[in-house]
């Protein structure tokens, strides 16, 4: 083994020096751009179900603590 090989031969392939990127094709950005913007979108509409559902389950909540306490 070199000398080179012992320093690296222990260490875990991902903690190396990074290589530089690879350029990127015109159609490689493209679909990098339309991936990113599906995600942005994917993200903000979980966020509004979750907005949904947060004010359903207090409105929920809400008609019920009005049934218990207007209850006979």
């Amino acid at each position: 083994m070199t000398a080179e090989e012992e320093g690296t031969a222990g260490q875990d392939p991902d903690a190396r020096e990074p290589r530089s990127p690879e350029p990127l094709s015109p159609e490689q950005r493209s679909l990098e751009r339309r991936r990113l913007a599906q995600e942005t979108k994917n993200e903000r509409h979980m966020w509004v179900f979750l907005a949904y559902f947060l004010f359903g389950i207090h409105l929920v909540a809400f008609v019920m603590i009005y049934a218990v306490r207007h209850a006979k």
